[in-house]
């Protein structure tokens, strides 16, 4: 029987629980299933890639449908800072002359979740009797290519799927407890100023970021980028 290799194990905090788990690098096998979805160009095969490593490779039992998405980009991010080293390699255009500039550094063990640095009021009042408690988006409640159709769609179901709770002077209606239907119908009913409300608190997730500096090979003028999301760290 051929030798196994221990494998290094990690602690990290899942940002919006505060929640240690503990976890593996990923290993040449899951590379090669993340190396397929990035080859494909498919944001949907990449998405269901960075799931199952991450379900193979944390080893503290977690339900990945309930994490936020911004916990699953940081997650991943830490995994794949591990599993193949703290920098990856990206080619940003200088915002100077439009020069591409291949090979520039990102240091993964510096990138953050930004918004959540201090404690966020989570609840939008829309009148003197309703309020409504409004949550991060998560892999659960992820939008299909149905409820995207046009940009009005998308924008009235992303309201929709962040719906927590809504209180109605002694009431208090869960979003869990309620169809999709009922949920659309109710931002549906909204006036303007109401539905921009939620819409801003909804879109006020945390999300991953970098400050990417460099210094254009063409031109020579600095640059300053700001990384959000995971598909910014994999272009």
């Amino acid at each position: 029987m051929l030798p196994k290799i221990a494998t290094p194990k990690y602690d990290m905090i899942v940002p919006s629980t505060g929640e240690s788990i503990t976890y593996r690098p990923y290993l040449v096998k899951e590379e090669k299933i993340l190396l397929i979805a990035m080859e494909s160009q498919s944001d949907e095969a990449m998405e269901t890639a960075v799931i199952d490593i991450i379900k193979m490779c944390v080893e503290t039992p977690i339900n990945v449908k309930t994490l936020t998405t911004f916990d699953i980009e940081y997650i991943f991010v830490n995994l794949r800072a591990k599993s193949v080293g703290e920098g990856i390699k990206l080619s940003p255009t200088c915002e100077h002359c439009e020069e591409v500039n291949e090979d520039i550094k990102v240091d993964l063990d510096k990138v953050i979740v930004s918004g959540l640095e201090e404690e966020i009021d989570m609840r939008v009042k829309l009148t003197d009797d309703i309020s409504v408690d409004v949550t991060w988006p998560t892999m659960k409640n992820k939008l299909t290519e149905a409820e995207m159709k046009t940009g009005t769609d998308t924008l009235i179901n992303m309201v929709a799927r962040g719906i927590g709770t809504i209180y109605s002077g002694e009431e208090i209606y869960a979003a869990a407890d309620s169809t999709k239907k009922e949920l659309v119908e109710f931002v549906e009913s909204l006036g303007s100023d109401q539905f921009n409300a939620l819409l801003t608190k909804v879109s006020e997730a945390p999300q991953l970021t970098y400050d990417l500096e460099f210094k254009c090979k063409a031109c020579g003028e600095d640059n300053k980028l700001e990384l959000k999301g995971l598909a910014d760290f994999f272009q």
